[in-house]
Parts: C-alpha cells; sequence; structure tokens
C-alpha cells in the first residue's frame, strides 16, 4: 500500500472515530434536554415529592461511585419524608443498576443511617443534616439536601427554587471530599458552589 492510500485510511479511521464521539456527545445531550425538560414539565403537573423523587433518581445515572463497591445493592436513603421515600421505593425499589439493584431505605433520623450510596435529607430533618454528614463522610455518599445553605454547608446537592422554578446547586468539594466524580453534563445544569 503507498503512502497516499494509507493516509486515505487514517483519515478514514479518524473521520469514523469523531462521527462515533459525535453520537455519543448528542445522546448525552438529548438525555439532559430530557431530563431538564422532563423536570420543567414535572414541576406543573406533579406533586412535588414526585419531582424530588424524579430528580434524586436521575442525578445518579450522572455520579460515577468509587470502583471498590462490591455489595449487590445500590442503596437510596430519605431522611424524613415518607412520600418521596414511598415514590422512590414505588418507582425504582428492586429494580436493577447494572449488576446491583436499587434498595430504598427510609431513616427516621440521622442516628438510624446506614451505608447508602445516597442519602436524601428533606427539609422538615434539615436540622438533622450535620449528624447524617458526618456519619457518611469519605464513604462514597452522594447527600442531597433541600434547604437554603446546605449547599454551602456540605450537601453535596442541594436543591433550591429560582424564579419559582427548581434548581440545584453542586458542591463541588464536597462532591470530591465524597470520593465520587460527577459528570460534566450535569455540572452543566447547576449552580456551582
Amino acid at each position: 500500500m503507498d503512502f497516499q492510500s494509507q493516509q486515505g485510511l487514517y483519515f478514514c479511521v479518524v473521520k469514523h472515530k469523531l462521527n462515533n464521539k459525535m453520537k455519543s456527545v448528542k445522546v448525552v445531550l438529548a438525555g439532559l434536554v430530557m431530563m431538564v425538560g422532563s423536570a420543567a414539565f414535572a414541576q406543573e403537573q406533579r406533586p412535588m415529592y414526585e419531582v424530588y423523587s424524579m430528580m434524586v433518581f436521575n442525578f445518579v445515572k450522572y455520579v460515577q461511585w468509587p470502583a471498590n463497591e462490591n455489595g449487590k445493592e445500590f442503596v437510596i436513603g430519605v431522611v424524613g419524608n415518607t412520600d418521596i421515600y414511598n415514590t422512590l421505593n414505588t418507582w425504582y425499589g428492586g429494580k436493577a443498576k447494572g449488576t446491583k439493584s436499587y434498595v430504598i431505605k427510609k431513616f427516621n433520623n440521622a442516628s438510624e443511617v446506614t451505608d447508602c450510596q445516597v442519602v436524601f435529607i428533606d427539609r422538615s430533618k434539615s436540622n438533622e443534616f450535620e449528624a447524617v454528614n458526618n456519619k457518611v463522610k469519605g464513604k462514597g455518599t452522594l447527600v442531597v439536601t433541600d434547604r437554603n445553605g446546605l449547599g454551602t454547608k456540605g450537601s453535596c446537592i442541594n436543591f433550591k427554587t429560582v424564579d419559582d422554578k427548581l434548581r440545584f446547586e453542586l458542591n463541588q468539594q464536597a462532591i470530591e471530599a465524597s470520593n465520587l466524580k460527577v459528570a460534566g453534563a450535569l455540572s452543566s445544569m447547576a449552580i456551582l458552589i
């Protein structure tokens, strides 16, 4: 094969790889548009506990947990809100997440919290934030809260209402301290703190 043929083959391979990457980017962007669009639609049509449940579950798709997670369960804990717990459990409990299954646990207070990959602390239990956060710190737990100020106090993700729209803050230092990695797609939708 002469040099010109080799060069043509090389450019075909590079073009193919770029096309595949662009397809992946388009798929991720389409997913983000659907997530944001469905959250906006859901806010107008659904009870807020369903919107929170959907968003907490969607966050999971954009977070990478430490590789040493060997258990068969992916646990989402809910501190304080029975409606969110029931919704998460009905919609996602027992469903597969890779080789694991989603398990949704209800905790009444910080002392009941056990190992979780995600823990949602409801506004009604925000006074328990520091106790919960200290209990799961450094254990690969995504802490999600719903009270102004908790994002800056160390919550990984904190819901916030801006111009009558539900948004979320993402605390990059808290994410790193929890040994988690967040996809750029999630960061681009968040209020970064």
